[in-house]
């Protein structure tokens, strides 16, 4: 892989940001610590979870703010169950709690530039959306196999980005001088029940472990979040304390010496 030379970088600093479910409000915690350091990201990429934090934070939102938007909801706020053809439930209700609550449509008019990175289920392939509508963007980068319906845009069916990619440290890896990553969905043993939504996400989870590799090489700073790691995909109710392990996990590694990030 060719890496860009120091001074064609663009951006000082990139942050790419895995998917997770609910365990993707560690993103909030990791940004409410950079913003603390005076670390701010000239571009960022998401993947699923990762994939709304971003936009809302390039949109302007705070880190508390973010999570503001999604306080006092449950799962059936998000998703509403539907004939079982191609997924259980349909995201339309996630999609319009997202919308109303972004400044801006389109990808392009957010303050910081922003990569969202879905899984294209017709071709095999990953496809980063740079540009067109955010909602449906992020609700194709969102839809994990089997729990949700795949989100057709242009005529094509896109499911969660973290099928092929989870971290999406490579989308913007040559752009930036110091490439942060963080992965709120490390592996974990954790005991599983035998119900089909428990096993599509240790599936996911299972996929995560394999396909991250390649990317947490590609980051100058790493921040992993494990002691979320058990935590389920839709446990919205303990965002509070998702975002602040995130933001514990991104301190203790922002403040270690040896990590020459500043």
């Amino acid at each position: 892989m060719e890496i860009a030379l120091e001074s064609e970088k663009e951006y000082e600093y990139g942050l790419a940001l895995s998917g997770g479910g609910a365990r993707g409000f560690a993103h909030v915690g990791v940004l409410k610590a950079l913003e603390e350091r005076g670390i701010n990201p000239g571009i960022i990429s998401g993947v699923s979870a990762g994939s709304v934090v971003a936009v809302l934070y390039s949109a302007g939102f705070k880190p508390d703010d973010i999570l503001k938007v999604f306080a006092n909801h449950k799962f059936s706020d998000f998703a509403e169950l539907s004939v079982p053809k191609d997924g259980f439930f349909k995201i339309e209700k996630f999609n319009k709690i997202l919308k109303k609550a972004l400044p801006v449509e389109n990808i392009e008019d957010l303050i910081i530039p922003t990569l969202i990175s879905a899984t294209d289920i017709d071709h095999g392939c990953t496809t980063i959306f740079r540009d067109g509508p955010i909602v449906e963007r992020v609700a194709a980068s969102c839809s994990i196999p089997i729990i949700f319906k795949p989100v057709k845009i242009n005529g094509i069916n896109y499911v969660d980005g973290g099928v092929l990619r989870n971290l999406p440290a490579w989308t913007i890896r040559k752009q930036c001088k110091h490439l942060i990553g963080v992965n709120c969905s490390p592996f974990s043993n954790y005991k599983y029940k035998a119900s089909i939504i428990d096993i599509a996400q240790r599936c996911y989870d299972l996929m995560s472990k394999v396909n991250v590799a390649y990317d947490m090489k590609l980051c100058d700073t790493l921040i992993l979040t494990k002691d979320i790691a058990k935590r389920k995909v839709f446990d919205i109710k303990c965002m509070y304390e998702i975002a602040e392990s995130g933001y514990n996990a991104a301190c203790n590694i922002l403040d270690n010496k040896t990590n020459n990030i500043l």
